[in-house]
């Protein structure tokens, strides 16, 4: 007779809440989020594999919906893998190919498992994506999805049915702050923070001085009290990755000096580690900003080295194997 073989259980220290972190009034360190890899299939194996570079330095792994207008596998289904690992899961909830019903089942379906912390973004374009017939939904955008998750906090969907208990959500969302036009983006902001945002995850942004001046407003209009400013930093290996997101990536500008400054290093892994460097450095001194967002597409030890040399702490151990925390 075979026997079934048990799964490894691993008690991990408590780490702090994503939550109480971001919302601390003395807060002793930054706050760190990561992009979790696209999965296209696989198992809890694969997941435990590309956690294992990030959970030591995060402190919650961003489960994407359908990222770039590609299908991948769901970020609900993605997030409940995540926390199984002792990580704490952000929900990106993304208005493209989901209606308003569809939306409030995500957000609720993943508190139902105890994954309360999400970020709304309206979405990149379905041309941007390699279907491009799918048919857009865009019921809403992000500030009214932004809204519907404050509603279904405070006990009540959409449509005015209770909930009862309510879930208590942490709402995050993005912004760009290099996009065209700047002072837009600080009162678009403003718009998310009124709505109920706690967060912003901003997008990724090779002008410091557009960054610079995206904080500069944010504090003197009163947007940095209200959010926690989370700015995105991308590791890549050269200058190839630099002229991708420059030429495919909407939204995102990389100026030629750079992609020319990776291209004629003699190692161009290690010009792009000391350009992620200098723009996290950059980023933390700037007022409001509350920690960092990284996105990791080298999947090497760069993000412990760059954690190390900010001065950021361990955060938990990697999951090994299949062993899954309680």
């Amino acid at each position: 007779m075979r026997t079934r073989r048990s799964r490894t259980i691993r008690k991990e220290p408590r780490v702090p809440n994503f939550a109480d972190l971001l919302t601390s009034p003395e807060p002793s360190r930054p706050v760190i989020t990561a992009e979790f890899p696209v999965m296209d299939g696989g198992g809890l194996p694969e997941i435990a594999a590309k956690l294992a570079c990030l959970t030591p330095y995060v402190d919650a792994v961003n489960a994407t919906d359908n990222a770039s207008a590609h299908a991948h596998v769901s970020n609900v289904a993605l997030a409940i893998a995540i926390q199984q690992y002792g990580v704490e899961p952000v929900l990106q909830l993304v208005c493209r190919d989901k209606n308003r019903l569809a939306l409030e089942a995500d957000i609720m379906g993943a508190a139902l498992h105890g994954i309360t912390a999400v970020s709304c973004m309206t979405g990149d374009d379905v041309t941007a994506g390699d279907e491009p017939e799918a048919r857009r939904v865009f019921d809403l955008d992000a500030v009214q999805l932004i809204r519907v998750a404050a509603g279904l906090a405070k006990g009540h969907y959409l449509s005015g049915r209770p909930i009862d208990p309510a879930p208590k959500l942490l709402i995050g969302a993005v912004e760009n702050p290099a996009a065209p036009p700047h002072a837009y983006r600080v009162r678009r902001a403003l718009k998310k923070a009124a709505a109920g945002a706690r967060f912003l995850q901003l997008q990724i942004c090779y002008h410091p001085d557009r960054l610079a001046e995206f904080t500069r407003i944010g504090a003197a209009t009163g947007l940095t009290p209200k959010v926690a400013l989370l700015p995105s930093i991308v590791l890549v290996k050269g200058a190839r990755s630099l002229r991708y997101m420059n030429k495919r990536v909407p939204g995102i500008h990389v100026p030629d000096e750079l992609i020319d400054r990776l291209a004629a290093a003699p190692d161009q892994r290690e010009a792009a580690y000391q350009l992620a460097l200098e723009q996290a450095t950059h980023a933390l001194s700037l007022e409001g900003v509350r920690g960092l967002h990284f996105i990791d597409f080298r999947h090497d030890d760069a993000l412990g080295r760059l954690c190390s040399d900010l001065g950021l702490p361990t955060v938990r151990s990697a999951p090994e194997g299949n062993a899954l925390a309680v």
